[in-house]
């Protein structure tokens, strides 16, 4: 078989082992709804973690959720909530095969989980600086318990500190992304990758919504 004829008979963009792009859309999407569901079961683990303890420990998390900035934390969703958006255009353009605005939506959503990270940050940095880090240097001269409090930021900063690394692999995979989306490699017909990875930036948008009022709110109901 010549060289064109094999190519005609296998497209660009189609792996060897797929016999057609839509075989290729349903093995990929179910590689992805596979993962998302273990990392359902792993967050789904911290939550029955929190949700154990704060049964226990319900004044001292209300305390601890106090120190919290919920304007920071409504400022951080926001910001996640327009990535989401973005995001939509960039897989929206891919479905259309429309180069320039899945680079748009790619930057402008690089863009907001940075920002979302950057103020992050600026709050870890806070939490530091008031000796409301969990370890030997932690110090509590609030109401309540000081061991309790401890256990609300020993599982916030667990929580929001997996949910920005899941933010930070993102963003390092959009950075990948890039280069191929400008060269045209995502067409109508082939579009799996962006469409998935948009799954995955749709989820941890989601994790965050929940963490939200769990951590940034429970103070403000109970105070």
């Amino acid at each position: 078989m010549s060289d064109s004829s094999a190519a005609a008979a296998h497209p660009p963009g189609l792996a060897h082992h797929f016999e057609s792009y839509e075989q290729q859309k349903h093995s990929s999407f179910l590689g992805m709804w596979l993962f998302l569901v273990q990392e359902v079961m792993f967050f789904g683990g911290l939550f029955v973690v929190y949700v154990t303890y704060r049964s226990l420990y319900g004044d001292a998390f209300a305390a601890g959720s106090r120190q919290l900035d919920v304007m920071i934390g409504a400022v951080n969703t926001t910001v996640l909530l327009i990535s989401s958006f973005t995001m939509v255009i960039a897989v929206t353009a891919a479905k259309k095969g429309n180069r320039k605005w899945i680079v748009y939506g790619l930057l402008l959503t690089i863009l907001f989980g940075g920002i979302f990270l950057g103020v992050k940050y600026f709050e870890y940095g806070a939490k530091w600086q008031h000796h409301l880090v969990p370890g030997p240097y932690f110090e509590w001269h609030g109401e309540g318990v000081g061991r309790p409090v401890e256990i609300f930021f020993c599982l916030y900063f667990a929580m929001t500190g997996m949910h920005a690394l899941h933010m930070v692999v993102g963003i390092g995979i959009m950075l990948f992304m890039l280069r191929p989306a400008w060269r045209g490699k995502w067409t109508p017909q082939n579009h799996n990758f962006v469409e998935g990875f948009g799954l995955y930036w749709h989820f941890v948008d989601i994790v965050w919504i929940f963490l939200f009022p769990f951590l940034y709110l429970i103070g403000l109901a109970t105070h």
